[in-house]
């Protein structure tokens, strides 16, 4: 039963109950409130953490530009790689020294190809030197063989320098055609033609000089018509047939025709030097064939330190 207080009348009726005093809580943040303030507190410690690394990046020094080391990779333009253990220049084979014994083996070569080839005769059909120099010049990249087809009626119709200089255009290149690259050719033929006829009255020159100046000559056909045409001793002719078998029975171990010509200027006594290459071409087209060499019937096998063993 409840208690009630002393006075006992009804309108003051008073619990006597004894009353807990209430705490003091602190009230609660909603969510929002504390993401916002959490947002705030860490976009205040980026902020700082920020401004301590730009201050230590600022004081801090720029490293230094690492240095490139010679082996680096070769640019794309260039497309050259620097020579290394896997790009090596080939070496070229030495060459047998200019000695007594090496002078008899050269003098051996000389008199087998005597006795081959007694009266060597130039491939190029030709009655001038006029025609000798434009079939010389139709020979280039074509055989000799193809030049002798065309040359017969090209020499009937163009007699002189000045009817292969004054021919019209397209009709010359039509008369070579079959001997290819005709355009390049015939404008080389009626260029040297004309330089021919103004320079030289209408007459070929007999010397090197000067007939390296005409267009498309060059060593080779100056020398061609030099010691065939005039029997002049100016070098020595240098084709593909001279230029392997030169290599094959080491007499130059070099590829360019003029370095070629220099080492057999060298080894080759000069009164030989127009017959020897002559010579060399025929047997490099009967006996020393490119693809199929007969070593077994050469008569130089004994000679040539190239000589296939059978």
């Amino acid at each position: 039963m409840s208690r009630f207080s002393r006075d006992n009348s009804p309108e003051l009726w008073i619990l006597d109950f004894p009353v807990a005093k209430k705490k003091k809580t602190k009230k609660r943040a909603s969510s929002a409130s504390r993401t916002a303030v959490g947002r705030k507190s860490t976009n205040k410690k980026k902020s700082a953490t920020r401004r301590k690394v730009g201050r230590a990046t600022t004081s801090k020094k720029k490293p230094a530009a690492k240095k490139k080391s010679s082996r680096s990779k070769p640019t794309k333009k260039s497309g050259k790689k620097k020579s290394g253990r896997g790009h090596r220049k080939k070496t070229l084979p030495k060459l047998p020294r200019l000695d007594a014994a090496e002078e008899e083996r050269i003098g051996e070569i000389l008199k087998i190809l005597i006795q081959l080839y007694p009266d060597p005769e130039c491939a190029l059909h030709h009655d001038n030197p006029l025609q000798l120099l434009v079939a010389t010049i139709l020979s280039a990249q074509c055989t000799d063989e193809r030049v002798n087809m065309v040359t017969p009626a090209l020499f009937r119709k163009y007699r002189t320098a000045a009817e292969f200089a004054a021919s019209p255009p397209g009709e010359l290149e039509q008369d070579i055609r079959s001997t290819g690259f005709f355009n390049s050719k015939a404008r080389n033929i009626r260029g040297a033609c004309q330089r021919i006829e103004q320079q030289h009255g209408g007459l070929v020159p007999n010397t090197i000089e000067e007939l390296v100046e005409l267009p498309g000559v060059a060593r080779k056909t100056a020398n061609v018509v030099l010691g065939t045409a005039f029997g002049i001793t100016a070098g020595v002719v240098v084709d593909t047939h001279v230029t392997r078998l030169s290599n094959l029975l080491q007499l130059t171990n070099q590829k360019d025709p003029v370095k070629i010509e220099k080492d057999l200027q060298l080894r080759i006594p000069r009164k030989e030097w127009i017959n020897f290459s002559h010579r060399l071409i025929w047997h490099g087209r009967k006996v020393c064939i490119a693809r199929r060499p007969q070593c077994g019937e050469c008569r130089l096998q004994e000679l040539c330190p190239s000589r296939l063993e059978e």
